[in-house]
């Protein structure tokens, strides 16, 4: 094969890898319109950092790692992409660390705290008890709309089996009381 040939199917191929994600998002987004899903969001970007800093409090935001300037973007972009996607919210819990709460309202509005949503990471001993009350939850869910929960990578593991990046939504398909099914991914812009 000759070099210029294979650059241009290398290059093809390329073309094409690009666009399967595009499509597979289209499909995804299409998934979200018909409603009926959970879909399972990691808090926008924050400022760098693990965890939260020693002796932080849930009712003081000062105290807390929050979102950066870049997260507080991501969330409203995440609003403006909900609303030209034309998707149907039925409801939104958020955990009640302050940036999984400027995430939620930021991005929809109106919410609920959720303790069941709130950070496990550091505190392994409510793991098992958070993810419990979310797949009893979240699995017997069914409305027209799509149940949003805004949480931490932390509960999105053991919840979903999949780890997710900051902004992260993750597609699940209620099952039945305690189970949930993964439909997708949609990685933020």
């Amino acid at each position: 094969m000759n070099r210029r040939r294979f650059l241009l199917l290398v290059a093809g191929g390329a073309v094409l890898t690009a666009g399967a994600p595009a499509a597979a998002d289209a499909a995804l987004w299409a998934r979200l319109r018909a409603g009926g899903l959970v879909v399972l969001v990691r808090h926008a970007a924050t400022e760098p950092g693990v965890g939260d800093p020693p002796g932080f409090r849930l009712d003081d935001c000062t105290t807390q790692r929050n979102l950066s300037p870049a997260g507080r973007a991501q969330a409203q972009h995440l609003a403006a992409v909900f609303a030209r996607e034309r998707v149907p919210v039925a409801r939104v819990l958020s955990s009640e660390w302050c940036r999984c709460r400027d995430t939620a309202n930021l991005a929809f509005g109106a919410y609920e705290v959720w303790p069941a949503l709130n950070n496990v990471f550091g505190r392994p001993q409510n793991a098992s008890t958070q993810t419990v009350a979310i797949l009893e939850r979240a699995g017997a869910f069914a409305g027209s709309g799509n149940l949003v929960l805004v949480t931490h990578g932390s509960v999105i593991g053991p919840v979903a089996g999949v780890g997710a990046v900051q902004g992260e939504l993750v597609l699940m398909r209620p099952a039945g009381t305690g189970r949930l099914e993964l439909v997708g991914r949609l990685l933020p812009d």
